[in-house]
């Protein structure tokens, strides 16, 4: 099954996707002076996002449960899977939140695919 999780911001509009998921609820590097313009493939503002206990709890939930509903939807023969995160602008936790998805999956999913559609737009 091809699996394709994007990153996306909701001031650009709702993405197609089979699935979405919020990010808005973690902590912001967006007000953070030293982190604003950076992005979240960047160590600080990753850390940002995922080093605090709200984003470590969501992500001990969460992480088993996108393994159990891929692995699902592979046993259902679904041979296509897309999953988007959103954050405001697209541009700092969706974007940690999805490169943590890909390191956790990389080995998971042979046909992962990984993309950030609003990174570099304001």
């Amino acid at each position: 099954m091809q699996v394709t999780i994007f990153s996306f911001g909701y001031k650009h509009g709702l993405p197609e996707a089979d699935t979405i998921w919020d990010m808005r609820f973690l902590p912001n590097p967006y007000y953070v002076p030293e982190l604003k313009e950076y992005t979240g493939l960047d160590t600080r503002v990753s850390s940002y996002v995922l080093q605090n206990s709200v984003a470590q709890e969501f992500l001990n939930l969460f992480d088993p449960l996108l393994v159990f509903f891929i692995d699902n939807h592979a046993a259902a023969g679904r041979e296509v899977l897309s999953l988007a995160v959103g954050c405001t602008g697209g541009r700092h936790r969706s974007v940690a939140i999805v490169e943590h998805l890909r390191r956790m999956l990389n080995n998971r999913q042979k046909k992962l695919h990984v993309f950030h559609r609003d990174i570099d737009k304001e």
